[in-house]
């Protein structure tokens, strides 16, 4: 057992509670927790902290994103240690432009990794490619008997992505719903969104004429296509918005966002370790970045900061959202009782103080508490 003392809740940061975890779980949140001292491993004093969820980002390149413009444009895998500093707690690894050299088989054991060191790791299968590459030959197989996939991605929109047909993305849908009902996840297909004129067009034919329901699609990467992306909401999809390089400029996003779309359908990710490449107006290749997991936070901080959300009212897009996205919600996502022990302890300033992860400690005011592995 672990028992956090003096915290505030981030939903009532006005009281101050005691959490005690068991396990992975949160098994009671309330003022002064009396417990045998034999039986808690630890005991935190977080006075003056503010206790919140830990942060589900569903969009990461957890094996590396990149290769436009050659091999040695490839980004790096994603070390633990980045998403411990980020309060990322729960991720969703993928592959982008590049499903040649890089694999789903690669992608499966780095989300396997993950979890073996404690962490709450899944992944698509897929990449922006039709038709998809998969771990068994089956979209749906892939779904349903291995356990970390929980969808497929593929993209639209893009020069980089294969064209892929109105016909093509229904029969991709039924594919991974499927999966999803077969295994009880969520079975979706998660849509890198280009910049391309169609936009979001496809997908919201196919919800309007066909017999999948709007949750199978989750169309990523919506900054600059604002009217469909409050279009597909008010179908009752989740839209996704990519935390980027410029925080102020993506919390203005998010901030217009919800004046026009359902704001428990608005989400977050980070695209994390995925390339993020400039193009010219003939789609030619003239500078290429990467996406960082701790932006996620950054955008955070700037939905309070400087457009005046409450730091409660701001993470919903990190973490009871995307939970629900998900089907992980209410273990993800929150704070309560039975809930996962994914905890951030933060302070005044927003500065992510303490994390834990599925009950286990990973930094302590600021400290590593772990041995990452060959970082």
């Amino acid at each position: 057992m672990i028992l956090l003392k003096n915290v505030r809740p981030y939903d009532k940061a006005a009281d101050v509670q005691d959490i005690l975890i068991c396990g992975r779980d949160i098994i009671e949140i309330a003022p002064n927790i009396d417990v045998p001292e034999r039986l808690i491993e630890q005991t935190i004093d977080g006075e003056g902290l503010v206790a919140a969820p830990g942060y589900i980002d569903q969009h990461v390149h957890i094996t590396g994103g990149g290769g436009e413009g050659g091999f040695s444009n490839q980004v790096p895998p994603l070390k633990l240690s980045q998403l411990v500093d980020a309060g990322v707690t729960t991720v969703v690894g993928l592959l982008g432009t590049d499903g040649t050299t890089r694999s789903v088989a690669n992608l499966v054991a780095k989300t396997k990794a993950f979890n073996e060191e404690g962490w709450t790791a899944y992944c698509l299968t897929g990449s922006y490619w039709y038709p998809t590459h998969t771990l068994t030959g089956s979209v749906t197989d892939d779904i349903t008997f291995i356990q970390e996939i929980i969808g497929v991605k593929v993209a639209i929109s893009d020069h980089r992505g294969s064209g892929i047909t109105k016909e093509e993305l229904t029969r991709l849908g039924h594919a991974a719903r499927m999966g999803g009902m077969l295994s009880g996840k969520a079975g979706i297909v998660h849509l890198h969104t280009g910049s391309g004129e169609e936009e979001l067009r496809k997908i919201i034919d196919i919800v309007k004429t066909s017999d999948l329901p709007v949750s199978v699609f989750r169309p990523t990467h919506l900054s600059r296509h604002m009217d469909q992306a409050a279009e597909f909401a008010s179908l009752g999809g989740y839209i996704d918005f990519t935390a980027g390089t410029n925080p102020s400029y993506v919390a203005g996003i998010l901030n217009t966002a919800f004046s026009r779309a359902p704001k428990d359908r608005v989400t977050l990710s980070s695209d994390g370790n995925g390339s993020l490449p400039m193009w010219n107006e003939n789609k030619e290749l003239i500078g290429i970045t990467a996406g960082r997991v701790s932006a996620d936070h950054d955008v955070i901080c700037a939905m309070v900061n400087e457009f005046g959300y409450k730091y409660s009212d701001a993470i919903r897009v990190l973490t009871e959202n995307p939970a629900k996205a998900l089907k992980l919600y209410p273990y993800k996502g929150l704070l309560a009782a039975g809930s996962c022990a994914d905890i951030l302890l933060l302070s005044d300033t927003l500065a992510i103080d303490t994390v834990i992860a599925n009950g286990k400690l990973f930094k302590l005011h600021g400290k590593s508490m772990y041995t990452p592995k060959f970082e």
